[in-house]
């Protein structure tokens, strides 16, 4: 069949380094971190924070986030772990499942800011690293282009993608064009994220009001990537696993958003203008005898000044 135009892949997934083989597919997360690290650091000292927590966060996320993904991955496609005693723990063939790296890698990063940060600002914190997040995530997929992976249903579009026939799954394998689905993603994770960050701009956005539209507006992207993708999944009542829980995730994403607008009482620091720093949790033991503190006075002002309007950090 003649084609009009289309995206060629790759002719390998790496390259070497002397006696080493660096794989596209890892360097590409490597890009990734240091994106989501670069951008988080940006936004959260634009709000007075201190932007070296982004690298503590990031220290423990990115491990978390790595193991979470693959156990997703493990126990959700368990027919495509290689069959070597090495096969679990081979992210090169067959991946991460991305639903397991973001709930890791953002249990991996509160671990250690909730103990860091006041509980308001850990909020804050959470709407800061979303932009940051998809950009990550955009760069990832280049991976998958390297690994001539996650395509779509066959197609003669101008930007369909050749895939080699050995990576062609079955019952497929007399197309040689199909539709970019990662490419796809990794546009839609772009325009999400300077979407967050405009919207974080102009709007009083309740903390963590940005990371809630995170997930519902990448969960809602992948109702649709689903429903294209050929690839090997588990199928539930018809549809894809993935679908399902994109579904749900997106329901969610939706309800918590709206919740935290209505119910949420921390609200969005001023970006660029003058405020006290956000200051870290300080839990050291007290060094005296236990003494009991002083009645509050409401109303009065204390000896140093400090109304009733005086914001404690």
């Amino acid at each position: 069949m003649n084609y009009l135009a289309y995206i060629p892949s790759p002719s390998n997934n790496g390259f070497y380094l002397g006696p080493l083989f660096v794989h596209a597919y890892g360097l590409a997360y490597v890009f990734a971190v240091a994106a989501a690290i670069f951008i988080t650091r940006w936004r959260w000292r634009r709000v007075g924070g201190d932007p070296d927590l982004c690298y503590e966060a990031a220290a423990w996320g990115f491990p978390a986030g790595l193991i979470g993904g693959r156990i997703y991955f493990l126990i959700t496609t368990p027919s495509q772990i290689p069959p070597h005693w090495w096969g679990a723990f081979a992210i090169w063939k067959g991946g991460l499942g991305i639903w397991g790296g973001i709930f890791g890698g953002v249990l991996g990063g509160l671990y250690i800011v909730r103990k860091r940060l006041t509980r308001g600002d850990v909020l804050r914190f959470m709407d800061a690293t979303a932009p940051g997040l998809l950009v990550a995530q955009a760069i990832g997929r280049i991976g998958n282009y390297f690994n001539q992976e996650l395509f779509g249903k066959p197609s003669t579009l101008p930007w369909a993608l050749k895939i080699s026939p050995e990576h062609r799954p079955p019952g497929f394998t007399q197309f040689a064009t199909f539709q970019p689905s990662f490419l796809y993603e990794m546009i839609w994770n772009l325009l999400l994220a300077g979407f967050l960050i405009w919207l974080g701009n102009r709007r009083r956005i309740k903390p963590p009001g940005l990371m809630a539209l995170y997930v519902a507006g990448y969960s809602g992207y992948r109702i649709f990537e689903e429903n294209i993708r050929i690839d090997y999944s588990v199928h539930v009542l018809g549809m894809r696993l993935n679908f399902w829980i994109a579904t749900l995730v997106c329901l969610a994403g939706l309800a918590w958003f709206a919740w935290i607008q209505r119910n949420g009482k921390t609200e969005p620091l001023p970006l660029d203008g003058p405020r006290e720093p956000v200051h870290e949790v300080r839990r050291a033991k007290p060094s005296g005898p236990y003494r009991k503190p002083a009645a509050p006075t409401y109303g009065k002002k204390s000896a140093s000044g400090a109304g009733p309007g005086s914001r404690r950090r």
